[in-house]
């Protein structure tokens, strides 16, 4: 499966095999150590280390289920009329198909899936930057993809990426892709981050997001015995970073699939407990609001976001 798709989750894995994924995680560690494959938090790819990435063939084959949780959940985040900034992956088309539902909204991109999710959305206006075209993920990068995005100010940015800690943050492969994220983030007043359990915890090459500079974390319930994907959703919690854990919708058997999902904001969701603003609240932990400030955004974020700016 590996060799087919360049990666795979234990979940799915455990799933096609008929077994529990603490067989799946056993086996898998026995095959890396042959050289057959380097795992991942919460799955497996092909070996290559920091450099590699997988296309867009082999990333919509893993945690199918999970991302479409998370658009769910972050659909439900934009409101009518809004201006957004959506990045690159296959985590934010699936996102994409169900802003189409979402009137007045207007959504610059510089990726062809998200644009094809949007085309046909008569109440949704889509952007386009320019740029070269990366066919690895349908993407427009590069200085044309860079400089159509100077003095441009949206509301939030949606972006994905390859992998999160919440010592790095957001990282990517490619420099080029990164280049553009970072160009994206900076025309947001707040940034959105879609990550699957399997992305907690893995580190790459080029940093697109600091973890000071993400707003909110929009991810899935990681696997029970995946402590590392706990660790770290924690960390990034107190860090500051406001962080969302999509679920099934109640009442619902199973994983849900794109066709049938339940309309957004219907997701069950729940926040990460969080030790307080940046230590400003030293009486113990309280859950931070899904809702923010009439600005948009966290008063300390703001800051933050107006100093990346000016530098």
């Amino acid at each position: 499966m590996v060799r087919a798709n360049g990666a795979v989750s234990l979940r799915e894995l455990a799933r096609v095999v008929q077994t529990s994924e603490v067989t799946v995680r056993r086996d898998v560690r026995a095959l890396e150590a042959e050289g057959l494959l380097d795992r991942r938090h919460g799955g497996a790819v092909l070996p290559g280390g920091f450099t590699r990435e997988s296309g867009f063939p082999q990333k919509s084959h893993l945690a199918t289920a999970e991302k479409t949780a998370i658009a769910d959940v972050a659909a439900g985040l934009v409101e009518e009329g809004e201006a957004i900034v959506v990045g690159a992956g296959t985590t934010t088309q699936e996102l994409a198909r169900r802003l189409a539902r979402v009137p007045g909204l207007t959504v610059v991109t510089n990726s062809l899936l998200v644009a094809q999710a949007l085309a046909h959305a008569n109440r949704v206006e889509v952007v386009m930057t320019g740029g070269t075209l990366r066919g690895s993920n349908y993407a427009l990068v590069g200085s044309g993809a860079e400089q159509s995005l100077q003095g441009l100010r949206v509301s939030r940015a949606f972006l994905s990426g390859s992998g999160l800690t919440a010592e790095r943050g957001l990282s990517t492969s490619n420099m080029l892709s990164a280049s553009v994220d970072r160009a994206l983030v900076q025309a947001a007043a707040e940034v959105v981050v879609l990550a699957d359990h399997t992305k907690l915890g893995t580190d790459t090459m080029f940093q697109t997001v600091p973890t000071d500079v993400i707003t909110r974390l929009v991810t899935d319930e990681p696997p029970v015995h995946d402590d590392r994907a706990g660790t770290e959703l924690q960390a990034l919690a107190d860090q500051g970073v406001q962080v969302t854990v999509a679920g099934p919708a109640p009442g619902a058997s199973g994983a849900s699939g794109a066709e049938g999902a339940p309309p957004p904001g219907r997701q069950a969701r729940r926040d990460v407990p969080l030790p307080g603003q940046r230590g400003r609240h030293p009486g113990g932990p309280q859950l931070r609001s899904a809702s923010l400030p009439a600005d948009g955004q966290p008063p300390e974020r703001s800051a933050r976001v107006a100093d990346l700016r000016r530098r």
